[in-house]
């Protein structure tokens, strides 16, 4: 499996209202940290969460986190 890109070797801080969000496994999408179709043809697939009340959600921005869409702070071993 090949690894996927890194846009940024820190969590992305977003308010989100409520709803559901696809967050981008890639790294190539261009509206990070969430998914444009940039994957289509590849290997990775956005992971689908849903926010049920507005609030502030750290998402990973180096594609590596064990717990995906959240950060959880391997950027900062990379």
């Amino acid at each position: 499996m090949a690894d996927p890109a890194c846009p940024q070797k820190a969590p992305y801080a977003v308010d989100l209202a409520p709803g559901d969000y696809w967050w981008c496994a890639c790294g190539l999408s261009k509206k990070q940290p969430f998914c444009d179709g940039s994957h289509k043809g590849g290997e990775f697939t956005p992971v689908k969460f849903t926010v049920t009340q507005a609030e502030k959600k750290w998402l990973c921005g180096c594609k590596k986190t064990r717990t995906p869409p959240f950060c959880d702070g391997t950027h900062k071993s990379l």
